[in-house]
């Protein structure tokens, strides 16, 4: 527990941390403003499209537009520098030979990395219901299956994509964890996490190779809109989560192998 206290206080203790998750927080606020000053409902379909009529979907659609880039960002930033910070630092060849051993190191660092992808979906989730309040009329909710359920339904549906798209994020976290672990600098570590979440988004857009896309990465992310339904489509969802873990299962893996068989220099 001393240990995971002290990743969480390495994580969370960053000013840049606070910086990426005061830009999460923003971008509700942004959104929102942008909308109200319309004076219209966005000028386009969906989540964003029912945001001047209920102040709730400015959670959901604020949670939807940061999924393709800035939570991605944000977690290529803190998984690639989880390890090659600490080695850039030379604060890692200590670490490793406390008692704690390198396994449980490098656990505390995934557990940690998955506390911040929580931290960074719920600051949105706020944000979004803060300034949904203060901005527009909040009442029921219209489902995408057309079933009208309570506001505290609503706001439980969406705490649970939340959570949803947190879990979503562990398999680019666990990418991030592996390739930190193969350098001691942490830029090289984030561009080359983030350029393997490029190839991917790459990759799912070519529709000849359409056969892969449900083994990629990022394929089921939008599953969290299955939630707005009633009854919710778990299908989708499940298969989402699957895949994250495998990811995260095999990168984590390859992330202990490299770990525990490195020769620390910094």
């Amino acid at each position: 527990m001393a240990l995971f206290a002290s990743e969480l206080h390495l994580v969370f203790g960053r000013a840049r941390t606070w910086v990426t998750l005061a830009v999460l927080a923003g971008v509700p606020v942004l959104v929102g403003v942008a909308i109200r000053l319309s004076g219209s409902e966005g000028g386009t379909e969906g989540f964003i499209g029912q945001v001047a009529g209920n102040g709730f979907f400015l959670i959901v659609a604020s949670l939807a537009l940061s999924l393709p880039f800035f939570l991605p960002t944000a977690v290529t930033v803190v998984s690639g520098e989880s390890l090659a910070g600490e080695a850039s630092l030379g604060t890692l060849r200590n670490m490793l030979t406390a008692p704690a051993g390198r396994s449980r190191l490098l656990a505390a660092k995934m557990v940690a990395l998955a506390v911040f992808c929580l931290t960074a979906t719920m600051v949105i989730w706020l944000s979004g219901l803060i300034a949904g309040v203060v901005l527009f009329p909040v009442g029921d909710v219209v489902l995408l299956s057309g079933t009208t359920v309570s506001l505290a339904d609503g706001l439980l549906r969406a705490f649970g994509i939340a959570i949803l798209i947190a879990l979503s994020l562990l398999g680019l976290a666990g990418i991030g964890l592996f390739v930190s672990s193969l350098t001691s600098t942490p830029l090289a570590a984030m561009a080359a996490t983030f350029g393997a979440f490029i190839v991917l988004g790459i990759l799912g857009a070519i529709p000849q190779i359409d056969v892969i896309h449900p083994w990629l990465l990022m394929y089921g992310w939008t599953s969290f809109a299955d939630l707005l339904r009633d009854p919710p489509y778990w299908d989708a969802i499940v298969r989402n989560l699957w895949i994250q873990a495998a990811y995260l299962a095999v990168f984590y893996a390859a992330a202990w192998a490299r770990l525990t068989s490195r020769d620390i220099n910094g």
